[in-house]
């Protein structure tokens, strides 16, 4: 009688972690090369293009400063989005939370009754405040998929429409005034006191302190995620709520929660931007936001740490696109595609893989998205 020896799984080869860490550095030179193409025959030249926008995002201490405060909200609501895609849901809605969190805080930071608290106090609680408005509004759509089965897709797509409408009728009613600032020429809110707005991390740029925010919040949840119980249950759920459901996991409690948690992040986008920003809120101020977030999302794979380097190449190319578009005499739209040249790439990453003739093992690099539209 002969005994059959297994032999222990190897671990992924030094080459193989290369090959993984190679391909979204490929995909990204791909898509410059092919918008290099598409700049050269519109009549422009690439080279020219590229310089002014490497100057525009990375070309003074200034261009960098910017380049972080313009990541700063995608870095945040990408999280959100990443953190419904390891749990087995597609938050559409994320630009939708971002306004419910911003209305919760702006009520909060202008309210008579704090205007007098000390920004140590006042800071935490807005930014509390409009984690607390995004969980709101993204329990929701979990509590309807969870006890009724309706799409998360569907539901967060209408309350994003919801949350916009809501918002203009708050900011822009004048008979009866509710937020709109009576005394402004502009439809807006009131401005939030000074101690409730986000200090300047260096005078003369955009930067301010929600990009700490953002990097902390970025290790907090990859820490929730994977070294914690409930980090275990929401991506057990996410990959396979049979499975959870077996094991003794309440699927349903834990959709909620997923979609509170994401939304919260996204609330806590939303404040941020108008706390560190303007400081008051106007309709539009979000506009694509909370879309281009899922393509942050895509970029970084779902997963959290990649999360930051995908946002600041987003902003990035946002805040270096208007130099560009000044001295490469091109349209923003060059920009925008090759942003889509970006996400198609990275996210279908067996493109990449064939073009370099890069070996797929096991399934390794692809992303974690959703279950599919029809779960």
């Amino acid at each position: 009688m002969t005994t059959e020896t297994q032999t222990p799984a190897q671990p992924p080869s030094v080459l193989r972690r290369l090959t993984s860490a190679l391909v979204p550095f490929l995909a990204l030179f791909t898509a410059l090369l092919i918008g290099a193409i598409i700049i050269w025959a519109s009549g422009a030249d690439p080279i020219a293009a590229y310089s002014a926008l490497f100057a525009g995002a990375l070309g003074s201490p200034t261009a960098i400063a910017n380049t972080f405060a313009k990541a700063t909200p995608y870095m945040i609501a990408g999280l959100a989005v990443a953190l419904g895609f390891r749990s087995g849901l597609f938050n559409i809605g994320a630009e939708g939370q971002m306004y419910a969190g911003a209305l919760v805080g702006v009520v909060i930071g202008t309210n008579p009754a704090t205007q007098n608290l000390p920004s140590l106090i006042l800071v935490p609680l807005v930014i509390l405040g409009g984690a607390v408005g995004g969980m709101l509004y993204g329990a929701i759509p979990g509590f309807l998929k969870a006890r009724t089965g309706a799409h998360e897709v569907i539901n967060t797509i209408m309350l994003n429409f919801v949350a916009f409408r809501l918002t203009d009728w708050l900011i822009r009613s004048k008979e009866p005034i509710i937020l709109r600032d009576p005394i402004a020429t502009v439809d807006r809110t009131a401005d939030v006191w000074a101690g409730a707005t986000l200090p300047k991390l260096i005078e003369g740029t955009e930067l301010h302190a929600g990009i700490i925010i953002a990097v902390a919040l970025v290790f907090l949840v990859w820490w929730l995620l994977f070294k914690t119980t409930i980090g275990f249950e929401l991506r057990t759920v996410g990959t396979n709520p049979d499975a959870a459901k077996y094991a003794g996991m309440n699927v349903g409690r834990n959709i909620i929660l997923a979609m509170a948690l994401s939304g919260g992040l996204a609330g806590m986008a939303g404040i941020g931007e108008v706390a560190g920003g303007p400081g008051e809120l106007t309709p539009g101020l979000f506009a694509g936001i909370g879309f281009d977030s899922i393509a942050v999302a895509l970029l970084a794979k779902s997963n959290p740490l990649a999360i930051i380097p995908a946002a600041l190449l987003w902003g990035g190319l946002l805040n270096g696109a208007q130099l560009m578009q000044i001295r490469a005499d091109l349209s923003i739209d060059v920009i925008k595609m090759i942003q889509a040249l970006i996400i198609m790439f990275v996210s279908a990453d067996q493109i990449i893989r064939w073009l370099y003739r890069l070996r797929t093992k096991n399934g390794e690099g692809q992303a974690v998205f959703a279950r599919g539209w029809g779960s």
